[in-house]
């Protein structure tokens, strides 16, 4: 028996990374998946990818209008769902001198007010002891320099995972945090973070030689703690965290 066999599992930003990894182990353990994605393309390659028991949405986890369809849209294929994956989000690097109001907001938006609100709108399709999973980071925990808006954005999911656990525990509903280290990702590029090439790369360097292991990890080693977490091997486990970061802030 797989260990999800029978689940619905909604999985936000699927189309790639971590989130495709998660919903390709998920499948394979006998859920039913649904990926978000920004677009129509995207979310359709995706469902293709995963077969029968994979589904795309297209919503926007920047946008609170296409969180607002979202529950609908979920609707639209199963009544209720039994893990709940919040992982869409952008990793940008800005000095504190630099940040503007624009800036902030395409930071905190995706990673923190679209993950929140998210919940916010699938908690009625929720089964009661169901699992919600939050996508963090280890930057939560570290200080780095220009990193200020993306490690207070995970900083506070991971004070949601505790504070949630809480208020959701009438239901049952257990709420936990990943926190990677440095994963080789489409994420992890000069464009996508916001930096030059020469700098990508000497970020790289540093980075490699802070990991105790050596080396970056993958999204696939991502998805199998999240597997964890949604499936019931987690069942007395709740306002947690566990970081996945090869050694990296841990020895």
């Amino acid at each position: 028996m797989n260990r999800l066999d029978n689940k619905v599992a909604v999985i936000t930003g699927g189309t790639s990374g971590i989130g495709l990894a998660t919903a390709h182990e998920f499948v394979a353990q006998g859920a039913s998946v649904l990926v978000t994605g920004r677009t129509q393309e995207s979310v359709a390659k995706v469902a293709a990818e995963l077969g029968e028991r994979g589904y795309g949405i297209v919503s926007d986890t920047g946008s609170l209008s296409d969180i607002r369809a979202l529950p609908q849209a979920v609707a639209a294929h199963f009544p209720q769902i039994d893990i709940l994956f919040i992982n869409a989000g952008i990793a940008k690097f800005t000095p504190i001198a630099d940040v503007t109001e624009a800036i902030f907001d395409e930071s905190m938006t995706p990673n923190f007010k679209g993950a929140y609100f998210t919940i916010q709108a699938l908690l009625p399709l929720l089964r009661d002891g169901s699992s919600i999973i939050l996508n963090t980071s280890v930057n939560a925990h570290m200080g780095v320099a220009n990193a200020s808006l993306y490690a207070a954005s995970k900083a506070a999911l991971l004070s949601l995972s505790r504070n949630l656990s809480a208020e959701l525990l009438p239901r049952r509903i257990r709420v936990n945090a990943i926190s990677p280290g440095p994963v080789a990702t489409p994420l992890h590029s000069a464009a996508k973070l916001g930096i030059s090439a020469e700098q990508l790369r000497q970020m790289d360097e540093s980075t490699v030689k802070q990991v105790p292991l050596g080396r970056y990890g993958t999204p696939e080693e991502i998805a199998r703690a999240a597997l964890f977490f949604a499936s019931d091997d987690s069942s007395f486990v709740l306002g947690a965290e566990l970081i996945v970061d090869g050694g990296m802030i841990t020895l």
